[in-house]
């Protein structure tokens, strides 16, 4: 039967298009469906065709008024469109409907804040990331982009987050009992349905899938002012005989630290690193290779010479190498 059908919005972010034009033909043979007219609506969404989105939408809740997803899917069509107060309208329905779902509220904080308008519930205790000293900070991987809230103590359930595919929205309640907001136009396109958060002890977590495996130069999009650290995902070595992870280490650096007058096995770090980030691509393996295998107490650039041997450990000549 054509009601059996199913269209989860995993199968829609796949292939946008193609789940447009099957839910099309399912919807030919049953007009009346209205979650089909909220996932065709999605599709629509995805492939910025937002006044058909809303025409969907709305067809939705006229179809089955105690549906969330069809004022969700106007809501989001309508932002797009930036018509805030008809999209924060459809959330508020929408949350009303579902007072489960953290995203309405994040969606409504959002448009709120576009609108030019105070939170009307909560807003005494509601305030932007401007507002509160709450540090950010962002890297990436290959396949992921990481952004870190510094923020201690958050309850388990105290975060909203709402994923979309250049877009991540989020409400974090801090342990002083404010809400912190903030709001990101992404660079370049993220995987919703694969993107997730983490809340931990000392930072919350979000983890963004990349739709392309491309280095990203910054985290927002074009007109967008960041404020966020950029870090980079390369591992350098180290002169100390600890092992460190320097997938974190801050590249752009600020006028302060450039000025600091760094000493000892800070600066010999500091030249390491700037060794390691200029370098090619066999200066890099032959630094990889041959901290790795002398135990941190040899570090060449000469990739032809430890690309063919093991590196020995070779320690200073007043001291004793132990292995623990």
């Amino acid at each position: 039967m054509a009601t059996e059908r199913s269209f989860p919005d995993s199968f829609i972010d796949e292939d946008p298009q193609k789940a447009l034009e099957a839910l099309t033909e399912a919807l030919e043979a049953d007009s009346d469906n209205a979650e089909w007219l909220c996932q065709r609506a999605y599709a629509h969404t995805l492939l910025k065709n937002y006044s058909c989105a809303v025409d969907d939408a709305k067809k939705a809740q006229q179809l089955q008024p105690s549906l969330p997803l069809a004022f969700m899917r106007t809501g989001i069509a309508e932002y797009h469109l930036n018509h805030y107060e008809s999209a924060h309208a459809a959330f508020t329905q929408g949350h009303q409907l579902d007072v489960s779902d953290k995203s309405f509220e994040v969606w409504i904080k959002r448009c709120e804040e576009l609108m030019g308008k105070q939170t009307q519930i909560g807003s005494s205790n509601t305030q932007t990331a401007a507002a509160l000293p709450v540090k950010r900070d962002w890297y990436q991987t290959e396949s992921q982009v990481i952004v870190t809230v510094m923020a201690k103590n958050v309850p388990k359930d105290g975060v909203c987050a709402s994923f979309m595919e250049k877009e991540l929205s989020a409400t974090i309640q801090l342990a002083s009992g404010d809400n912190f907001n903030f709001h990101l136009q992404l660079l370049h396109p993220i995987i919703p349905h694969q993107s997730s958060f983490k809340v931990l002890t000392t930072k919350v977590e979000f983890k963004m899938k990349k739709t392309d495996a491309i280095r990203w130069e910054k985290l927002e999009g074009e007109g967008q002012e960041s404020n966020i650290k950029h870090f980079n995902p390369n591992q350098y070595p180290s002169s100390s005989h600890y092992a460190h992870k320097w997938d974190k280490m801050v590249v752009d650096l600020n006028e302060e630290e450039k000025d600091e007058k760094l000493e000892g096995d800070a600066a010999l770090n500091k030249l390491f690193q700037q060794i390691y980030s200029d370098g090619s691509d066999e200066v890099k393996r032959a630094m990889n290779k041959s901290f790795m295998e002398s135990g941190g107490t040899v570090l060449s650039t000469n990739w032809k010479d430890v690309g063919k041997r093991k590196v020995d450990m070779s320690p200073p000549a007043d001291v004793e190498f132990k292995k623990y």
